[in-house]
């Protein structure tokens, strides 16, 4: 069994880029991402809401992917490009995604909106690059056809306790026929 001593570093610096701008912090090395963003950068748009991966709130993308923020160690992520739902935004002018939303009144309280729109975002990114989900009927087609089902299924990690469902799908929809 190894022990560590009491002279073990546990902390480290790192940079982080998030929304396009680039912070240095001196993190312990067991700060989560979302920690990181809301507590020590001030970003809080990804929510923390169960904190332990379940509910998609602290949905953020990382180097386009998706990813759950509080299952994520900040360390593990040096240099790579975070985007908050803050960040889809072009200055003033909001993300398709989050236009959708508005327009189709897709939240409630709101608490799980950003990662919602986060994770919406990504998804449409695994849909364009050919990436099959459970409920994908043809497999040999180059396109994924992009149903009500394949979006309930795609979204099935970010939850809202609203059940503003009937509203999300439609405006993720509408972003994804262009």
């Amino acid at each position: 069994m190894h022990t560590i001593g009491a002279d073990a570093v546990t902390h480290v610096e790192i940079t982080l880029r998030v929304d396009g701008a680039e912070h240095r912090l001196v993190v312990d090395t067991r700060t989560t991402l979302l920690d990181a963003l809301r507590e020590r950068l001030g970003i809080t748009s990804a929510k923390k809401g169960c904190d332990h991966g379940q509910c998609g709130a602290c949905t953020v993308l990382l180097d386009g992917r998706r990813a759950i923020s509080c299952l994520a160690l900040a360390v593990a992520h040096q240099g790579a490009e975070i985007v908050t739902a803050a960040g889809l935004a072009d200055g003033e002018a909001l993300h398709p995604m989050q236009r959708a939303f508005i327009e189709h009144d897709a939240f409630q309280c709101g608490y799980c909106t950003p990662g919602q729109i986060v994770s919406a975002v990504g998804m449409l990114e695994e849909v364009a690059a050919g990436w099959p989900s459970v409920v994908t009927t043809n497999l040999d087609v180059d396109e994924v056809v992009l149903d009500d089902e394949e979006i309930r299924e795609r979204m099935s990690g970010n939850l809202c306790r609203c059940a503003a469902y009937a509203n999300i799908v439609p405006a993720i929809a509408e972003v994804a026929s262009g």
